[in-house]
């Protein structure tokens, strides 16, 4: 029972680094410019009929289209300026529902599409309170699909267009597709790397960005010797913070974009040590050895979310380990925006650093709403992709292809960004079963194992060899389990 919880709480690559909160500080430059006023002309008064004439009938209201006829590329929202709906969307997203930027964003929608009324509803618990109102239906018309099986997508959630169609104008939408249809799109992307404050870095001495593993501990104890400030961050308390490093396995840590979902699940030990400064296995260890060698806080135990972005801010933190959706909260939790830093995450596979993309929570529209509700629903979903401007204020990569990345991203000049590459047939949920079997949770939820790397670093309870055996192990005994055939 245990194994098969886990495997309903899975989630796809980038969920992790994309819990909690976003900020909003970058101009909306994907929104197009409001119209003025005075640009669009009042209507003309109609001439006055004779009376023998008799008044023309009233137009009806525009009818929302059968739900099997709705698709994203092909859906024009100018036709649905008149639709008159009631929707809910229920998000993850808290702080955003809590400064009145949902709402700001709802105003200017309704500027649009006048008659859609959409209230919203944030989620805390949203991972694990998504799944319980996805089984009973009480959730409404939008909801940011929770972790389920790609074989159920349908059973819950409207397709959106087809994959092949949807994949010529929007990037990432291949996570939650099954059988050539796309039942999701991301509210925005992320692209994985490190928060780090400049001026820290500048007053350590640190004038060119780690590249490997050793580079980054080297500028750790730099930052440690000759500031004030923590040199790394690891939001231990919070938990589900810890889940960030799973994301650099696969891309960033093997420079593969098959390797996460194709070869990993074939792989005899992934966590042994490849030799070359690379591989999950020096990750993992940069956090170890960075724990054992007091270039974290003081207590571990007591790291406090909220707060730490206004340290970082101030530059009484020198780095952490977070996804780039975190950059847009430490710029505007204090005074020192400018200061606020994202750069690559330190790793290079000969000679080489990559930087693995991909979307975060996905858009769903529910399969059992009325054919005005779903219509209404892909308005919104469509106008909060394109014309909304939220994935870039919140300092995300492009969802749209050809949309414009924020200027944090400049750090990456010189990396080769890629997104994983989908599951091979017949081996779409054989990740999830590994991930569950093992109990590791690899990029999907696995925050405790992660913890334990802090704990065991801090406290010099086990080695890090150990460590890595041991979840060696775990994946081996899993593999004989499933009967996965190793490859690699």
């Amino acid at each position: 029972m245990k194994k098969k919880a886990c495997s309903l709480i899975l989630a796809s690559a980038m969920v992790l680094s994309l819990a909690a909160c976003g900020g909003s500080s970058a101009p909306a430059a994907e929104a197009p410019a409001e119209k003025p006023a005075e640009e669009t002309p009042a209507a003309e008064a109609p001439a006055e009929k004779p009376a023998e004439e008799a008044p023309a009938a009233e137009e009806p209201a525009a009818e929302a289209p059968a739900a099997g006829d709705l698709a994203y590329t092909t859906l024009n929202l100018d036709d649905y300026k008149d639709l008159t709906a009631s929707i809910k969307y229920i998000h993850h997203k808290t702080d955003r529902e809590a400064d009145g930027t949902m709402a700001n964003m709802i105003a200017e929608f309704n500027k649009e599409f006048p008659n859609i009324t959409v209230t919203t509803e944030a989620v805390t618990d949203y991972a694990e309170d998504s799944l319980l109102r996805l089984t009973t239906g009480d959730w409404g018309d939008i909801m940011h699909i929770p972790a389920v099986d790609k074989s159920d997508l349908a059973t819950y959630f409207m397709p959106l267009d087809t994959l092949d169609n949807l994949s010529k104008e929007l990037n990432f939408v291949s996570s939650w597709s099954y059988d050539g249809k796309c039942y999701g799109i991301p509210y925005m992307a992320n692209a994985q790397g490190v928060l780090y404050n400049k001026k820290v870095f500048a007053d350590a001495g640190i004038t060119t960005l780690p590249k490997t593993p050793d580079e980054f501990l080297e500028d750790l104890k730099l930052i440690k010797d000759k500031t004030d400030a923590i040199p790394l961050y690891t939001n231990y308390a919070a938990g589900w913070t810890m889940g960030a490093w799973d994301a650099y396995v696969g891309i960033v840590s093997e420079g593969d974009d098959t390797y996460m979902n194709q070869k990993f699940v074939h792989t005899a030990e992934p966590f042994k040590d490849p030799g070359n400064g690379a591989g999950a296995y020096n990750l993992y260890r940069i956090l170890y050895q960075a724990c054992a060698d007091k270039l974290i806080e003081d207590d571990y135990t007591t790291t406090d979310w909220e707060g730490c972005k206004g340290m970082l801010n101030r530059g009484e933190i020198g780095t952490m380990v977070l996804g780039s959706w975190a950059f847009a909260q430490m710029q505007e939790a204090g005074d020192h925006p400018e200061d606020v830093g994202y750069m690559p995450f330190p790793m290079s596979v000969n000679g080489k650093q990559y930087v693995a993309a991909g979307g975060d929570y996905n858009y769903g529209i529910n399969a059992n709403a009325s054919d005005e509700n779903k219509a209404a629903a892909l308005v919104f979903v469509k106008w909060m992709t394109e014309k909304s401007g939220w994935c870039y204020n919140e300092g995300g990569y492009t969802v749209v292809k050809g949309g414009k990345n924020p200027d944090m991203y400049a750090a990456f000049d010189g990396c080769e960004v890629l997104s994983d590459q989908d599951a091979l047939p017949g081996e779409e949920t054989l990740l999830n079963d590994m991930n569950a079997e093992s109990e590791l949770s690899v990029n999907a939820g696995g925050n405790d194992k992660v913890q334990a790397i802090v704990e065991a670093g801090a406290t010099g309870s086990k080695k890090f060899e150990d460590i890595m055996a041991d979840w060696n192990k775990k994946w081996q005994d899993a593999q004989s389990e499933l009967g996965v055939e190793v490859k690699y």
